[in-house]
């Protein structure tokens, strides 16, 4: 009896289409199709509980799609060897309808689609229903990098679509009624903004005028979203692939603004399930090869998370009415050391606004509040929800205008909302770091601060005081070192999705002996867990990469999906890096602004220096910055993360950057664990040779 032949099959669903690709052993493409989906009928659906075989859902009807396809092909659902599936549809719930083996993103999808006929490939643009994608072949770190479009559409085949119904015109006739001498622009910033100017002019602009328009505009929005990562590709071939790529006149405005050859793939359509294709058939070559264990972690309950917990509610919680001691409200980059000295309960408002962040309820209504009072989503999310919030007024208030001007300006509204105009000090912090000066002016600053903080609250600051803040400062720095160092030289230790939330550099405590007690004890902690740990693991076992900037404060999902189901730990996060030398009590204001200089937050170079630093102790093999705001945040903006990224490419290390808002989930892009899932599969092919993960020893 012959043997069984293999067949691999490709299934892409995306937002606006199905696709689905049929591979034979040796890579041939058996069968090919790509539809249109549809929406779910009018009308209440019962579910029958039949899901493999009734088809009245919209889940349903993929798998009676994927039947008819299999029937079409001649090969019956029992035949197929693997099946990968890709897209921006697949859900959780999909296993229950159609049987698959795994999972790939559609970054890695569209590669592999394009290596199987364009083996040297090193540029692909996608552009599909949902959102654009740009895929660069980076020759210094030997990997595939990209990048994804955000949340607006105007970049994607559902702009075309809306055009198309506007102007009363089949989709597919737009390429060739575009006039392509036509010189006519329209905004290439907003998918509804664009379209809605193309209706305007639609009885005053010759049609093809107007269509030469909308694709010159979507081939700009592309590149706008995802194209500097063709900066260096000049004069490179670039693979158009997605839906999109059969409209030839986007094709026609992508080459004349980038000027690179554009080429259109035979199978452009569905290049996304002929990589999943592709991938199924690697993956049956490597089963039983593959390490399938998750990261494990020492599991003793940590006791300094608990102590961080009581000390956050005691100071946030406190019953204000009934405190004989005053309230200061200050920012988190004025020095806290300051405040414990003088012995008054400390509000740190970005801390206060976080801790909504578990409260989805409460930072909607704070939001509706704030936009009520002007504020809408141009200000930082953190700034919003102060704003829509009632709180107790304060004695005094302190702040920096560096590196958050925004944050600043919000102190100056609420101390005139509050009405303590004349007890409000903003600390003025020169972006420049390097300077004596630069020290002596923040000196000066914190000094004034004090003399004016003594005067509204009746208080002189005893110097011993301040002397003693500053050598328990010293005591929890250096237990924090310490900590960092384990981290730094050890397999994974804690979840990273855990310590990022610990931000000790942001911490009011310090100044205090609590948080002296808290990092000793937390030293004690790790120096348990790395004797559990390297007893399981090497420290070049798994991945290691490092958070920049802060996380999603209402769900940890995405670190968890990073390390939990992608299995690529987090083992450092920048909140918790101590980058400043120890300080002079003797000396305290200026230790104090040596200490904010040093912070990293004000200097990007400075800042990328100590990531470049950290990335060579910790042996990183990935970053990740989370772009709070949208690349508007001035601790993550688009000039910061362009060096940044320049900078890492320079010593091999490869950066993912997450768009989102760290308080705000209603604006957070739908791509996100596509973004993490290619880039976890890039450092895997970069690591480990392969998509899927470590092979076992002798593999």
């Amino acid at each position: 009896m012959a043997n069984q032949p293999n067949y691999f099959l490709g299934i892409d669903i995306g937002s606006t289409t199905f696709k689905a690709v049929l591979m034979s052993d040796n890579g041939d493409i058996l069968h090919t199709t790509y539809q249109r989906t549809k929406p779910v009928e009018e009308g209440r659906l019962a579910c029958s509980g039949r899901c493999t075989s009734c088809g009245r859902c919209n889940m349903g009807a993929v798998r009676k799609t994927v039947l008819e396809f299999l029937k079409d092909a001649g090969v019956r659902e029992e035949d197929i060897t693997c099946t990968a599936v890709t897209g921006s549809q697949i859900v959780e719930d999909t296993k229950r309808f159609i049987h698959f083996d795994f999972q790939i993103s559609e970054v890695s999808a569209h590669v592999a689609g394009a290596k199987h006929f364009y083996p040297d490939v090193t540029a692909i643009i996608d552009c599909g229903g949902q959102d654009s994608k740009c895929m660069i072949y980076n020759p210094k770190m030997d990997m595939w990098v990209s990048m994804m479009s955000g949340v607006c559409a105007a970049g994607t085949g559902s702009y075309l679509d809306s055009v198309a119904a506007k102007l009363g015109i089949p989709v597919e006739e737009i390429a060739s009624r575009v006039n392509y001498a036509s010189e006519q622009e329209f905004s290439s910033v907003c998918a509804v903004l664009s379209a809605t100017s193309i209706n305007k002019f639609k009885n005053r602009i010759p049609i093809g005028d107007l269509l030469a328009g909308a694709c010159r505009a979507q081939a700009r929005t592309i590149l706008n979203s995802v194209g500097q990562l063709l900066l260096h590709q000049p004069g490179h071939k670039i693979l158009f692939q997605g839906g999109v790529a059969s409209n030839q006149a986007v094709a026609h405005y992508l080459q004349e603004i980038t000027g690179s050859e554009i080429v259109i793939p035979e199978h452009h359509r569905v290049m996304g399930a002929l990589g999943a294709a592709c991938l199924a058939r690697q993956f049956t070559q490597l089963k039983g090869k593959l390490v399938t264990d998750k990261i494990q972690y020492e599991p003793t309950p940590q006791k300094s998370i608990q102590m961080r917990i009581k000390s956050t509610c005691r100071d946030f919680f406190i019953k204000t009415k009934n405190s004989s001691r005053p309230i200061v409200w200050r920012n988190l980059f004025y020095p806290s050391e300051i405040l414990n000295a003088f012995g008054v309960t400390i509000k740190t408002l970005e801390t206060y606004a976080a801790l909504f962040g578990r409260n989805m309820r409460r930072i909607k209504t704070a939001l509706d509040v704030a936009a009520r009072k002007g504020f809408d989503q141009q200000t930082c999310s953190f700034l919003r929800i102060l704003e829509g919030v009632v709180q107790t007024r304060p004695s005094f208030a302190v702040t920096t205008s560096q590196p958050c001007q925004q944050g600043e300006r919000i102190f100056a509204d609420l101390a005139q909302d509050y009405g303590f105009e004349d007890s409000f000090y903003s600390v003025q912090t020169p972006i420049n770091t390097d300077s004596e000066s630069a020290i002596d002016q923040i000196a000066d600053g914190l000094g004034e601060s004090i003399s004016r903080m003594e005067y509204a609250l009746g208080i002189k600051l005893e110097e011993s005081k301040l002397q003693e803040a500053i050598e328990l400062s010293n005591r929890a720095a250096d237990y924090t070192r310490k900590c960092n160092q384990l981290r730094w030289t050890s397999p994974p230790l804690i979840r990273g999705s855990k310590a990022v939330y610990n931000a000790v550099i942001f911490s009011q405590d310090w100044g205090k002996q609590e948080l002296v007690d808290i990092q000793k004890q937390y030293y004690r902690e790790l120096l348990a867990k790395k004797e559990w740990a390297e007893k399981r693991y090497s420290i070049d076992d798994t991945h290691r990469l490092l958070w920049l900037h802060l996380p999603p404060f209402y769900s940890s999902q995405y670190l968890d999906y990073l390390e939990d189901t992608m299995n690529a730990p987090i083992v450092f996060e920048e909140t918790n890096f101590v980058g400043w030398e120890p300080m002079d009590p003797l000396k305290p204001l200026k230790s104090l602004a040596k200490k904010i200089l040093q912070s990293g937050f004000l200097n990007p170079k400075q800042r990328i220096n100590y990531v470049r630093m950290v990335a060579e102790k910790a042996r990183l093999t990935g970053c990740v910055l989370y772009t709070h705001g949208f690349g508007r945040c001035s601790l993550a903006d688009r000039p910061f993360s362009k060096q940044l990224r320049e900078a890492l490419e320079n010593i091999g290390l490869p950066l993912l950057m997450l768009e989102g808002d760290c308080m705000d989930a209603s604006i957070d892009p739908c791509s996100t664990a596509t973004k993490i899932a290619s880039f976890v599969e890039s450092l895997n092919l970069h690591k480990y040779h392969n998509l899927f993960g470590r092979l076992l020893p002798n593999a």
